[in-house]
């Protein structure tokens, strides 16, 4: 059992999102692995049953008049249909409009961020296991910065961390959301730190946080238009300090 590969990566083969070295060397493993070709069939079953029909039901008749006389019963006043509006039809629109998009802001993050998460820790984890973790093997900031040149549109800044304790390892390409995006690759003592690199999406929150995913610490924050995103089995409050010393070294001239 401790040979067992990441249970991400069932979850990539399903989805057919592993390349083709690890998913032959996957298939193989399942071909001697009872417990993780069990796995694999739940997630299969799983995947199927959320694609059918069955799990959509729609509202019975009345369900929303219900909810309005539960409300204001529970408010202790009668319940009173809301008047057309006076307004012009396009002042409501707007407002409307307005109140959707702050909605969808609000909504966006909490929706997409764990599946993105999911993303960032599935990459992190092939990297180790395809022995592909750098396509540019080298601690000189000034050959690894400028070997993304022409590769990718935009320009990741590559400092040198060793003296905070992150030594720079390499860097390479890989693949995150549908399109291809900088790895940068640090050490933490004997623990391998990926730092992945792209343009900050439309309305990116400037928030910055770590967290703990699948036994994974993760770091997010943005600058200068792009978001960083660092990966690594270090305790969060490593990836902290490397969030820390990264942004400070950006910032000096």
């Amino acid at each position: 059992m401790t040979d067992c590969p990441d249970p991400l990566l069932l979850h990539g083969l399903v989805d057919g999102e592993l390349d083709a070295a690890n998913a032959v060397a996957l298939e193989a493993h399942l071909r001697t692995c009872t417990a993780c070709a069990e796995e694999l069939g739940r997630i299969e079953a799983l995947r199927a049953r959320l694609a059918g029909t069955a799990l959509r039901h729609r509202p019975p008749p009345g369900l929303a008049g219900r909810i309005e006389r539960a409300l204001a019963g529970a408010a202790g006043r009668p319940v009173r249909r809301a008047a057309p509006p006076r307004a012009p039809w396009f002042a409501g629109g707007a407002l409307g409009a307005v109140a959707a998009a702050l909605a969808l802001l609000v909504a966006a993050p909490q929706l997409t961020s764990t599946g993105l998460e999911d993303a960032l820790v599935a990459d992190h984890v092939r990297s180790l296991l395809a022995a592909h973790v750098v396509d540019v093997a080298t601690s000189d900031r000034h050959v690894v910065k400028p070997w993304f040149n022409g590769r990718i549109d935009f320009a990741p800044p590559v400092p040198e961390l060793a003296a905070q304790g992150f030594p720079l390892v390499g860097g390479r390409l890989d693949y995150l959301d549908g399109k291809v995006v900088a790895a940068i690759v640090y050490k933490r003592r004997l623990h391998t730190l990926n730092l992945f690199v792209r343009p900050a999406p439309a309305l990116a929150s400037p928030v910055a946080f770590t967290a703990r995913r699948q036994g994974y610490s993760l770091a997010r924050w943005t600058g200068g238009g792009l978001e960083y995103w660092a990966v690594s089995d270090v305790a969060t409050e490593d990836l902290a300090a490397f969030r820390k010393a990264f942004t400070e070294a950006v910032r000096q001239p």
